[in-house]
């Protein structure tokens, strides 16, 4: 299994740690400059929720209580998704495929697909929509798409139980017992569905075609089946601890339709993570970003080369 069942009396906290503070301000506004950026501006946004239930019974948990103890009590019972980063591809990775069907516009497609582009998670994940958006156009509005929603999940998930035993003394102590529960196969998902509406802009009077991007996150939560220990619990004469469970899944899916803009922005400069030396000797190391020369800059004077060039100021401050 891939998850630790191990006995626990607390949790240490030496092996977290805390990010760089990237960005700093004085409080002057003498810091704050504007930039130009290129980004993406997000037109309309819809978030929904979708909730699944699945039953489990009779599930083995390990390790077994040591030989004598009896289970007191259960103070607490938690899940994760689990995640192999050795097997990203494996089935038993918990996986979520969204199926994003449309009507009133169309999903751009060359016959290989859908197109997708890069967004702003790096990877191709935004659809490219079309749609005859000239009759909302001359009413100075944006035309309404619908859409289906179809949620699908399948792979496993990890469930930690904490329980307090008590030995042939009378002694009680804390352990933490384990299972895997497999939510689905990838042959037949867990299906969740819902329907949304989202409002698109122009797509004549725009260099670019709307993008669909959508976000979502699965979480789980589990409880005992009737939330009765003495029905829902028992120990083995081996001391296996098995357990009847109603598992809950809840998503959270947002859409979002959206636009490549170029913005100005108000910034007190540019993010410099912290040095972590590790060299020996003077060396003079290169720098990772160039600096901007501009006519709003101290350094944007024209040099004297004949083919030296200063970049345009696009953000007008005045």
């Amino acid at each position: 299994m891939n998850c630790y069942c191990t006995s626990q009396n607390g949790a240490a906290e030496d092996g977290c740690c805390r990010a760089n503070e990237l960005c700093s301000f004085s409080g002057s506004l003498d810091d704050v400059v504007s930039t130009p950026v290129y980004v993406q501006s997000v037109y309309d946004a819809v978030t929904f929720h979708m909730q699944g239930m699945k039953t489990v019974q009779n599930l083995k948990f390990t390790p077994a209580v040591p030989c004598g103890c009896s289970i007191n009590r259960i103070t607490d019972i938690r899940c994760r998704k689990v995640f192999d980063p050795t097997q990203p591809q494996s089935c038993d990775n918990l996986t979520l495929d969204m199926e994003t069907g449309i009507s009133g516009a169309y999903l751009l497609n060359d016959g290989n697909g859908v197109i997708e582009t890069i967004g702003p998670d790096g990877i191709p994940s935004e659809k490219i929509l079309f749609a005859d958006t000239s009759e909302c156009e001359e009413s100075g509005g944006g035309t309404p798409i619908f859409g289906t929603q179809n949620a699908k999940i399948w792979g496993n998930i990890a469930v930690y139980m904490d329980i307090v035993i008590c030995d042939s003394c009378g002694r009680e102590s804390s352990m933490t017992v384990c299972a895997e529960v497999s939510i689905a196969t990838p042959s037949y998902p867990l299906v969740l569905t819902n329907f949304f509406e989202l409002c698109m802009p122009a797509t004549s009077n725009s260099a670019f075609m709307p993008r669909l991007t959508e976000l979502s996150n699965a979480g789980f939560s589990c409880r005992l089946a009737t939330n009765n220990a003495s029905r829902d619990l028992s120990v083995g004469s081996g001391g296996e601890i098995t357990a009847n469970l109603i598992i809950t899944v809840c998503l959270t899916v947002e859409k979002k339709i959206t636009v490549p803009v170029q913005l100005c922005v108000l910034s007190t400069g540019y993010a410099e993570a912290p040095l972590q030396e590790n060299i020996s000797g003077v060396v003079t190391c290169p720098g990772l970003f160039p600096e901007r020369i501009d006519g709003s800059s101290d350094s944007g004077e024209p040099q004297s080369a004949s083919n030296a060039c200063v970049a345009n100021n696009l953000c007008d401050t005045n």
